[in-house]
This record gives C-alpha cells, sequence and structure tokens, in this order.
C-alpha cells in the first residue's frame, strides 16, 4: 500500500479507500468479509457516505473480529446529514440537526467506536445545504465536538466547487470530498459542475492551503469503464482512472465504491500496474478545447533527456501562482530545475495535451529564478 500524509495532523492516508456507496447492499457476511479483506490490505481509509445502512454494521463487525488495536488502525469519514431507516436501511439526507445526532449516534453504535476521524459537513451541492448546516447549528455543533475530543478533523463534501470554496472559507475544512474524474473535470455528466480552469483551481486551492482531498466518484459511477455509457464513446480502465485522480493536486485518497472481495481486489491491483497501464495519455482525444495548453502532471512527456520532472515543476509552478507558501521551497529542492531545460523538444512532441512544455520551462526559470 502506498500512504499520502494530511497536511494538518499529518496521518498517513492509504492511496486507496473504500467507498460504501453499495456495499451496504450486499449480504452481511460477504460486506464483512470485504471489510476484513480491505483492512488486511494496508486500507487505513473508510468513507461512510454509504448508500445503504447495512455498511454499518458490517464494518463494526469486521471491527470486532479482528486483533485489539484494529479500530484505531483506521480512519472513518461520518457524515453528518446522512440518515437512514433502521428496518430497511434505506438511505435519506437531512439538514436537522436533532436528526444528525440521532443518525450519528447510531452509526456510531453500530460501528462499535465512540471517536470520528473526520466529520464530515454532508453533499453540500446547493446554497440552502450550506445555509442549512451553518445557520442551523449542525457546523457549531460539530465544531464543538471536535473541541471536546470526539472528532478529529472537520471535512466537507460537494460536487460543486463554488460552494466547496465556500465551504473552504469558514476556515474549519482539513479535508474536501470531492468527484476527480474526467467526465466531472471536462464538464460532462450529471455532477460535471464548473469550467476546467474553475475545477482545477480548486485543487490548486487545497493543496496551497494543506486541505487534503479525499476522492468519490473516480470512475463517475461507473460511467468512465464502459464504452457505451462512457460520454466520451470509449471506455477508460479502472487503473487509468485511479492515476488520473491521484495526480491531480492537494488529492491524498481515491475512494471507489466496492461491493465485494472481487471489486476490491480489482480495485487494488492498481497498486501492482505498471506506468503504461495507469497512463491516460488517450484523454486528450476527449479533452475540450479549454483543457488544451494546461499541464495535468501526466508524466506522459517522461522521460526527459535532461533530466527534469517536468510535471513536478508544473505542478510548483502552478501551485505558487495560487499562493501555496511552500511551493516555492519545494521546488527550490528539485534537482534539475527549469533552468536547466536544453530546449530539445521531445516534451513538446510527447505531451498529449499540446503543452508547449519548452516554452513553459523558460516561463518558470524566470519566475523562480533557475
Amino acid at each position: 500500500m502506498e500512504y499520502r500524509e494530511l497536511p494538518r495532523g499529518g496521518e498517513r492516508i492509504s492511496v486507496i479507500g473504500v467507498g460504501t456507496s453499495v456495499i451496504g447492499e450486499s449480504e452481511p457476511a460477504e460486506a464483512q468479509a470485504t471489510f476484513e479483506e480491505a483492512l488486511a490490505s494496508g486500507i487505513n481509509y473508510v468513507d461512510l457516505a454509504a448508500g445503504h445502512g447495512g455498511a454499518f454494521p458490517a464494518l463494526g463487525a469486521a471491527l470486532r473480529a479482528g486483533a485489539a488495536g484494529r479500530r484505531g488502525d483506521l480512519m472513518l469519514q461520518v457524515h453528518f446529514g446522512n440518515d437512514f431507516d433502521r428496518e430497511t436501511g434505506a438511505y435519506a439526507w437531512t439538514g436537522d440537526l436533532e436528526t444528525m445526532r440521532r443518525s450519528v449516534d447510531w452509526q456510531l453504535s453500530e460501528l462499535g467506536t465512540d471517536y470520528i476521524d473526520f466529520a464530515f459537513i454532508h453533499c453540500v451541492d446547493a446554497e440552502a445545504d450550506l445555509e442549512s448546516f451553518v445557520h442551523g447549528g449542525a457546523l457549531d455543533h460539530v465544531i464543538r465536538l471536535r473541541d471536546e475530543g470526539v472528532v478529529r478533523h472537520l471535512g466537507l463534501s460537494s460536487h460543486t466547487p463554488s460552494l466547496a470554496h465556500r465551504g473552504l472559507d469558514l476556515g474549519v475544512i482539513d479535508m474536501l470530498m470531492f468527484s476527480v474524474n474526467p467526465v466531472y473535470d471536462y464538464g460532462k455528466g450529471d455532477y460535471g459542475i464548473g469550467e476546467v480552469p474553475e475545477r482545477q483551481a480548486l485543487y490548486r486551492r487545497c493543496e496551497a492551503e494543506g486541505v487534503g482531498i479525499a476522492v468519490m466518484k473516480p470512475f463517475a459511477g461507473g460511467q468512465l469503464l464502459d464504452a457505451g455509457t462512457s460520454p466520451f464513446g470509449a471506455a477508460l480502465t479502472p487503473f487509468q482512472c485511479l492515476q488520473y485522480a491521484l495526480d491531480k493536486p492537494a488529492v491524498l485518497t481515491a475512494l471507489p465504491g466496492v461491493r465485494s472481495r472481487r471489486e476490491l481486489r480489482e480495485a487494488l491491483a492498481f497498486l501492482e500496474a505498471s506506468p503504461e497501464e495507469r497512463d491516460y495519455a488517450v484523454l486528450s482525444e476527449f479533452a475540450p478545447v479549454e483543457a488544451e495548453g494546461a499541464c495535468v502532471y501526466c508524466n506522459h512527456c517522461q522521460p526527459c533527456p535532461a533530466g527534469l520532472n517536468v510535471a513536478l515543476i508544473n505542478k510548483y509552478y502552478d501551485l505558487d501562482l495560487a499562493g501555496d507558501p511552500l511551493a516555492a521551497g519545494h521546488y527550490a529542492k528539485l534537482e534539475p530545475k527549469a533552468g536547466d531545460c536544453v530546449g530539445c523538444g521531445h516534451c513538446d512532441e510527447r505531451c498529449p495535451f499540446k503543452v508547449t512544455q519548452s516554452a513553459r520551462m523558460r516561463e518558470i526559470a524566470a519566475h523562480f529564478g533557475a
């Protein structure tokens, strides 16, 4: 397993986590076994924006079946705003504080835990949703739980860049759950909200401010994996989708929804996939005009004859322009730097997104002075 560090707290988070959108509808024994296998594989991050209440007793059983200390090895995203029918398991959204309290109390009881690693303001996709959380008492309640030590970190989930920015403006968010995939980033599908530059700016803002991103819907709800449903008319592989998400600034973990051990193993196979299997340069054939000329840090330009890490140089430059106070320091530690570019044009020819990287290296070298 690979891990990335949460800037605000230092926790090491597995790059592949578990999404629970569908697992609650599986047979309880299979759901429990899937969670147990996830933990055994090194996954330490589970999102509980569950599509069905059955996810909670299944994960609770997996935690009880494990060795002592298993709960301490796992980080849970618990959402304030999702509610479940106790008899049918059906999901519902709520903005009512008392309903949230009862729901979260039930979730924690089923999980067998008395603390929350990441308490999320759930599914903010309309102005009224955010207003309900802020002015209805839910936000203050979660902040109190954090101050009391019941909650370790606060988070927010959204598909809407403008509202995600509003959430970040609150100054209390350590983790953003956001839908990152080529369908939505390129303005396709029901949740393709925001223009290409707006979405990319959100990712860079999170990186600049030390807010991690947990990726929901890395496969666009499965659309991308089937040529018949893909808005591009062509299928991508799970490996390509996961690498695309993990290459975005601030992304710490991708959370594919799994319903069985088989689907879990398919996601975990990403860790053994070759660079060629992860390469998503084919996306250049589908990218809208406004996405051309923008580096997406895909590394398709490698290897550089002069040894430059072109993607990382671009990333630190973009982050510095976005106001990241650490970007210049990170850039200064790179060897070689943009100024060492020999202008051979190798990267210009290989860039699938039509970035003239040799000219950009000169621009970056002038910006940083090296």
